[in-house]
């Protein structure tokens, strides 16, 4: 059993233990400490009757207030949205020109697109919307479907083959995943088109039969010379810009299977006012024309 023992100095009981000599005094409590000790019980047993706090068989109990914090956020991101449409309600009703020669709209609208932009485009385009390898860069000047303030807007609401009825579509045959050329004619296109674009071709490569074959089966939308067709979302082959990549072998890949990418449509997504900042926005980027 422990041994209880009188402290002389402070007159204090101690309690038994003792560690190298130093002996714990039984003191009581401070009472200010009891106090509100005993006040957050009673405090805790008021919480449990007025918030959700105890779960049950089949859900939680909701408590005397009813309160949510799942309801308080959707009824905090509903309000956010309401506000930003009423800041924005200039842009509703403004063309995207008259946002772009109004200096309250634009900075408006520049700012609700970068938000915009952060949180939906960025994930593809990248934070500094340079794009990566199959999605494009919006800092140049080389845009499948037009880069101007209308046809960026058009492309943002309904997305390029996506579940929009409007949807921008261009479909590129697989050439040879569906027996259209033969292995060697699509040797023959890849090294023509790349030459096109100033690139080397391999040593015996048959541009002639190259230039035929792309005539015969790729003109009608990339153009004569390569120079692609905004209007059907065909790319300039000309250029140096290559969204898959530009090597023989990436470009035997594209004409062989085809590449069919995919963005959604923001149309229904996002307010009218947001997606009309996001078209201002990335066309300020720097590659509209």
């Amino acid at each position: 059993m422990a041994h209880h023992e009188v402290d002389h100095v402070s007159g204090v009981t101690t309690t038994g233990h003792e560690w190298d000599g130093i002996k714990e005094l039984n003191n009581p409590l401070p009472r200010w400490w009891l106090y509100v000790f005993y006040a957050t019980i009673v405090w805790s047993f008021g919480y449990f009757l007025v918030y959700p706090s105890w779960p049950t068989l089949t859900g939680y109990t909701k408590g005397l207030l009813g309160y949510s914090q799942r309801e308080a956020a959707l009824t905090a991101v509903a309000e956010g949205a309401a506000a930003r449409l009423q800041a924005g309600q200039g842009l509703a009703d403004a063309t995207l020109e008259t946002i772009q020669g109004d200096p309250k709209l634009l900075e408006f609208a520049m700012a609700n697109g970068k938000a915009a932009f952060g949180d939906n485009c960025a994930p593809c385009h990248g934070s500094g919307a340079t794009g990566s390898k199959g999605y494009p860069n919006l800092q140049d000047d080389d845009w499948l479907w037009g880069g101007s303030l209308d046809a960026i807007h058009q492309t943002i609401t309904v997305g390029i083959r996506s579940t929009h009825e409007e949807s921008r579509i261009s479909d590129m045959p697989a050439f040879g995943r569906d027996g259209l050329l033969e292995r060697d004619q699509i040797k023959a296109v890849a090294s023509y088109v790349r030459s096109l674009s100033g690139l080397p071709v391999p040593e015996g490569a048959d541009l002639a039969t190259g230039g035929t074959v792309y005539a015969e089966n790729c003109a009608s939308c990339h153009g004569e010379k390569g120079e692609g067709m905004a209007e059907m979302g065909a790319p300039n082959l000309a250029d140096a810009i290559w969204l898959y990549g530009s090597d023989e072998k990436t470009v035997v890949e594209t004409i062989t299977n085809a590449r069919r990418g995919v963005m959604p449509a923001w149309d229904g997504r996002l307010d009218p006012v947001t997606v009309k900042s996001l078209a201002v926005y990335v066309h300020a980027l720097g590659g509209g024309s």
